[in-house]
């Protein structure tokens, strides 16, 4: 079967199935909602004020027609994807587990990049989801789309017959250095990116690069404004389509355990160079959430979307560490079946040394069922002993709403295992500005495998009682 014979029929059968989508009844599959309110920052909150980011773990079909229904048609100035390569591989998440003085490396499954019929499903799916995404993008919006050396060229074509190639900006090449060599070919150490605006009145902020001069000296002509650095003599010029930016090296700070995560330097000129302050970006394939963390940096809106539970606890303890703006959480499901249950030894108000009321809670154990889990047996061994030795350990978010008004929780306290490892503690306790007869304290965990539960309570008569366990 020919590519090239395909893929007129590719477009069609995408264009077909983006049309129906649009024209289909809408229903809202995103049933639960949180909002994470990390601590305050020096940040100051410059966008409209009933505006909050999003992120959506769930198919970013759903996520598109979501937003295509709620009024943002048109509204996107941004649309950055780092969409799968069609590596063929079935890619492993790994976490670092600190249990009784012990570490271990846990691996599981994250996202596949295998496709039933090969490039064909992967440019059908690909396209439709394109279709789209241009509906979202307002008039001078601008779409980069991130791929390598695999599907880039078929893509070009059909990214040519959806956005129009009148519209297409630029091929950037993104240029790095990784480990890998081979004998019997070039080595491959860049990935492309195909730039494409919605019209010709798109936003376009040149950005500047350092230009040095030719045997590193400077040249002194008139006019021209020249800077030096530890290599030499250089001028600055605006961005070529070449980028050199090293990729997230193992000891970068940067670093938050994601096999497939984007240099911010990346994102910050694409982010910089095709919005503005207030506009809204969007990526619908965030991964370990760059995008929304460059974007909120330079006071951009952000909404993102992945359908993987490693993308989302990452994504949102990353932007919690960065004490980022309020953001909601929507999901497809309230609680996951495969989530286990967390128990407490106790939990209760009382008053610390300073006279201040505080919640307190001292946890117990987490109780899990690993045939639920997708982890290769030999895992699973270890699981069990961590269970035994020390199940906390498991535990890598707590949230809590300690007002709970029975609708979208609010989760303004944290408790989160860092990226280096370190576990949340067994006690935990929180300040409560005020307490009432009825109140309803919310409790979110999440397990280091991405499922959740929560527990509802309530204060009668100054004690905390259970009065749901989900």
């Amino acid at each position: 079967m020919s590519i090239l014979e395909e893929l007129p029929k590719i477009f069609n059968k995408s264009k077909e199935e983006s049309e129906k989508i649009l024209s289909q009844p809408y229903i809202d599959s995103f049933v639960h909602r949180e909002k994470i309110i990390p601590k305050s920052s020096e940040k100051k909150f410059t966008y409209q004020q009933n505006w909050f980011n999003q992120f959506y773990q769930g198919d970013n079909l759903k996520v598109i027609k979501k937003l295509l229904e709620e009024g943002y048609r048109e509204k996107i100035d941004l649309i950055y994807i780092d969409p799968p390569f069609l590596t063929k591989t079935k890619y492993k998440g790994k976490i670092n587990i600190r249990y009784k003085e012990q570490e271990d490396t846990i691996e599981y499954f994250a996202y596949n990049d295998i496709w039933k019929n090969g490039l064909f499903s992967y440019l059908e799916n690909l396209s439709s989801r394109l279709f789209l995404m241009k509906e979202l993008l307002s008039e001078q919006g601008t779409i980069y789309v991130h791929l390598d050396y695999r599907t880039v060229h078929y893509v070009k074509i059909l990214m040519d017959q959806i956005f129009g190639e009148e519209n297409f900006l630029n091929e950037i090449i993104w240029a790095y250095k990784s480990g890998g060599v081979s004998q019997r070919y070039y080595s491959r150490k860049h990935d492309t990116i195909l730039v494409y605006t919605k019209g010709k009145d798109y936003i376009f902020n040149p950005q500047k690069e350092k230009s040095y001069n030719r045997g590193f000296k400077p040249y002194r002509f008139k006019g021209v404004k020249e800077y030096e650095d530890d290599l030499g003599w250089y001028t600055l010029v605006n961005l070529k389509d070449v980028w050199q930016i090293d990729m997230v090296g193992r000891t970068s700070r940067e670093r938050v355990g994601y096999d497939t995560q984007k240099p911010e330097r990346l994102l910050e000129r694409i982010i910089l160079t095709s919005s503005n302050e207030g506009s809204i970006v969007a990526d619908f394939f965030a991964g370990s959430g760059t995008t929304g963390v460059v974007a909120e940096r330079f006071n951009r809106k952000w909404i993102m979307a992945d359908m993987g539970v490693l993308s989302s606890t990452t994504i949102n303890k990353r932007l919690i560490e960065n004490r980022s703006f309020p953001y909601y959480i929507y999901k497809t499901y309230r609680n996951h079946k495969k989530a286990g249950r967390l128990s407490f030894k106790e939990i209760g108000i009382r008053e610390n040394e300073e006279g201040i009321k505080e919640l307190y809670m001292e946890l117990n154990r987490y109780g899990l069922n690993l045939d639920q889990i997708h982890i290769e047996n030999k895992y699973k061994n270890r699981i069990e002993e961590i269970l035994l030795k020390d199940s906390l350990s498991l535990l890598d978010f707590i949230g809590i709403d300690i007002d709970f008004d029975g609708n979208t929780p609010n989760l303004n306290w944290q408790y989160y295992r860092n990226k280096d490892g370190f576990n949340i503690g067994p006690n935990l306790s929180l300040k409560l500005e005020h307490i009432k007869m009825g109140q309803k304290i919310y409790i979110r965990y999440v397990d280091i495998f991405g499922h959740g539960n929560s527990n509802l309570y309530e204060i009668i008569d100054g004690r905390v009682v259970l009065c749901q366990e989900n």
